[in-house]
């Protein structure tokens, strides 16, 4: 990995409506790595991902990705910095009024550099990556939890980003189905050798794919560590949010 990381966040605060949401927030993620960000529900992770990608503006401190601070760049900047990323929402974001193939090719289809042909051929490979071959054709209204998350995953990683986002992966899925979404996704990153941030409240998963692990607590970052030093952690917040311990003080 190289020294400089991929992204690098100094003194990120933001509030909505007087409620402080993030508070001084310093991180760097090195490059190639898979980077689990975890902590109790409305601690600031999502808003954190929405700022590494330009869609919030924080209210003070810069977000630096591949060596250019977001916030500094005009929308149209923005608009080109945004095809270095592959994004997977919480509610995978798929449209109604497209079918499987073209959800997937959307992201290919907005670089307008790529034959028909060729995205054909890229959704294809995508769906066989994701063991949903032949799905082109149909609909999202037609697929189960599970086959709309890897549809997503498709979708996230058909541009080749260099850095794809992850907002609750897994959410709603089975252990099982889980388990299978997070090997999938450690097999992407590590075949496209991506930087990769993970936003998911299914530790026991999370933590068996991920490089290092970032925790957010009341806007602030508790812990930055390796999965490892995560696991053997004796910040009281830590160790109740990693291994589920019913007492304590969060």
């Amino acid at each position: 990995m190289s020294a400089e990381p991929m992204i690098r966040i100094e003194g990120l605060t933001k509030s909505f409506g007087g409620r402080s949401v993030l508070q001084g927030v310093d991180l760097a993620i090195p490059r190639g790595c898979l980077y689990g960000l975890i902590g109790p529900g409305a601690s600031g992770k999502s808003v954190l991902l929405k700022m590494i990608t330009g869609l919030l503006r924080p209210d003070g401190g810069r977000v630096v990705v591949d060596g250019k601070d977001v916030h500094a760049q005009s929308e149209l900047e923005l608009q080109q910095f945004r095809l270095k990323f592959g994004m997977l929402f919480q509610n995978n974001a798929l449209f109604d009024y497209m079918n499987v193939g073209d959800n997937i090719a959307f992201p290919l289809r907005r670089l307008n550099q790529l034959s028909e042909e060729e995205i054909a051929a890229r959704v294809a490979d995508r769906l066989r990556v994701v063991s949903l071959p032949g799905f082109e054709d149909r609909t999202p209204a037609g697929l189960s939890g599970g086959q709309k998350k890897r549809v997503g995953v498709a979708r996230a990683t058909i541009t080749r980003g260099e850095i794809v986002l992850y907002d609750e992966p897994a959410a709603g899925l089975d252990p099982v189905t889980s388990q299978r979404i997070f090997d999938l996704l450690r097999r992407e990153q590590q075949a496209a050798n991506a930087t990769v941030v993970m936003v998911s409240s299914d530790l026991d998963r999370l933590l068996t794919v991920t490089d290092r692990v970032g925790m957010l607590y009341r806007g602030r970052l508790l812990f930055d560590g390796t999965t490892g030093e995560a696991k053997a952690s004796q910040d009281p917040h830590v160790r109740q949010f990693v291994h589920g311990l019913t007492d304590g003080p969060l």
